[in-house]
């Protein structure tokens, strides 16, 4: 137990930013002062620290301190492979609700063999999923997967998380992702099964999702109302 405190510090910590107990632009203690709190170690007070860094709610600055950022918008991870259950866990997002409008079988149209490097005889799952936030729909999921290498799926499925599915059921080793991220004018659908409060853009995440073996086996629209996020990423430079 002792060796997850580190994550009962990041939870509470978050909590306190989240409730406002530390505002956008409060420092937090330092480390030493931390570790005193907690009675543990400094190194597990780093730990904490990066983990909140990480997840944009502290941005650490050289002879300040972490200073708490502004969590008004909800910070998702661009760099990582990771699934939205996952990311919703990692957040500590609350009253989350996955709804599936539309679920089957299809052929591919001309879109989808160019997105898929698909032919004729391939057949595609399509899944189109909202996600509520809070009692907003905020996030339009379309998901679209190779049947030959995800030869079954239900719409169950769907409602949970279908990257835990495949990889703990089916056995599937889903390894890296292109990304692109465009603003793009929203469509009838956007606005039939999003609360898109008068915007008239839309945030598209495109991910293109390939096996283990370098397999393209899923494209993926990810589409996100303007005002709700911010996409951060952790990067490093080389030497």
């Amino acid at each position: 137990m002792r060796q997850n405190k580190y994550l009962t510090i990041y939870k509470e910590l978050t909590n306190q930013i989240k409730s406002r107990k530390v505002k956008a632009g409060d420092v937090l203690p330092s480390e030493n002062d931390l570790a005193i709190q907690y009675d543990t170690s400094r190194e597990t007070i780093r730990k904490a620290l990066n983990l909140l860094s990480q997840n944009g709610f502290i941005q650490k600055i050289k002879g300040k301190g972490s200073v708490v950022i502004d969590v008004q918008k909800l910070n998702f991870p661009i760099s990582g492979l990771v699934s939205f259950k996952e990311v919703s866990k990692n957040l500590q997002m609350e009253s989350v609700i996955t709804t599936v409008h539309d679920f089957g079988l299809i052929k591919p149209d001309e879109f989808l063999k160019q997105q898929l490097d698909a032919s004729n005889k391939d057949e595609i799952w399509k899944v189109t999923r909202s996600r509520a936030i809070n009692g907003e729909k905020i996030i339009l999921d379309k998901d679209y997967f190779l049947k030959k290498h995800v030869p079954t799926l239900t719409k169950q499925i769907c409602e949970d998380s279908i990257y835990e599915y495949l990889e703990k059921q089916l056995g599937l080793n889903i390894s890296f992702a292109k990304k692109e991220i465009v603003v793009e004018d929203c469509t009838d659908e956007d606005r039939k099964l999003l609360d898109l409060e008068g915007f008239s853009h839309i945030v598209v995440v495109k991910n293109y999702v390939y096996l283990e073996n370098t397999s393209l086996f899923q494209y993926t629209e990810s589409r996100h109302r303007l005002d709700k996020f911010r996409f951060t990423d952790f990067a490093r430079r080389g030497v």
